[in-house]
């Protein structure tokens, strides 16, 4: 084993034993976290810090207590509670470029979050919230692997350039094999075959557009990784990226497929 290969293997190790502290703890002081690095790292733009950690809140919440046709009118109060701290600022060079910076986050982080609490609430959500992270990171394991053994075609070169087609399609199809196989291991009968294979794929197809999307960011800001939560191995929005995606499609295909 190389020793790339290894530090590969090692770095999922934690992401699999951070999804299930995840599960166990809810999971919202890892938004905050990812929230707090993506607005240091758009320091820049200035954005407004506690607009974004109210509304993580208040999605949340919403989810908790709400109804889904709320979401929206948290997103209005959001803008609006945005503009109003932006506005009495000392400083307030490029508001524009703050507030733009805030609702990222808030559409970016807190959304997703809010979908987790959602998938969590439903029949059997912690299963489902559980199997939605070992099949998003092991998505991105097996596409690692898949595109050193096979890679030749570059999937975004201008976004990531070690990302390959051919380790798309196998991380698609080892996040849908593990997504499957990790529901044979409940002792139940809700999770029929078809619906496991079903938000499998949706979850190992969704979790590679999250992983770019946060690479799109990072290259257009400048840097290598949100953070040194997981010292050598970056932020935790660098281990959720996929998983800010992943989730609320997860959500979705269950709703839909599940009875």
């Amino acid at each position: 084993m190389s020793g790339e290969t290894f530090r590969r293997v090692v770095q999922a190790i934690p992401a699999i034993v951070f999804a299930v502290f995840i599960v166990a703890e809810g999971g919202v002081v890892f938004a905050l976290g990812c929230m707090h690095e993506l607005y240091r790292m758009m320091r820049r733009a200035r954005p407004i810090d506690l607009a974004g950690f109210l509304a993580l809140a208040a999605l949340c919440l919403t989810a908790l207590y709400g109804t889904r046709r709320q979401f929206v009118l948290v997103l209005v109060l959001s803008l609006l509670l945005a503009f109003l701290l932006a506005l009495v600022r000392q400083r307030r060079q490029d508001v524009s470029w703050g507030i733009a910076a805030t609702m990222l986050g808030i559409v970016w982080i807190g959304f997703a979050l809010a979908h987790a609490v959602l998938l969590r609430q439903l029949p059997h959500g912690g299963a489902l919230v559980l199997d939605t992270l070992i099949g998003t990171f092991m998505t991105d394991t097996t596409a690692y692997f898949g595109g050193r053994a096979w890679g030749r075609r570059q999937l975004a070169p201008r976004i990531s350039p070690n990302k390959t087609v051919e380790g798309l399609l196998s991380g698609i199809a080892g996040g849908t094999l593990a997504f499957w196989l990790f529901g044979l291991g409940y002792q139940h009968e809700w999770f029929h075959g078809t619906d496991r294979l079903l938000i499998g794929l949706a979850v190992a197809c969704t979790a590679p557009l999250g992983d770019l999307f946060e690479s799109l960011v990072k290259r257009d800001l400048g840097v290598k990784d949100t953070g040194r939560f997981f010292g050598a191995h970056g932020g935790a929005l660098d281990r959720l990226d996929a998983v800010l995606f992943s989730i609320v499609a997860s959500y979705y295909v269950s709703v839909a497929v599940l009875r």
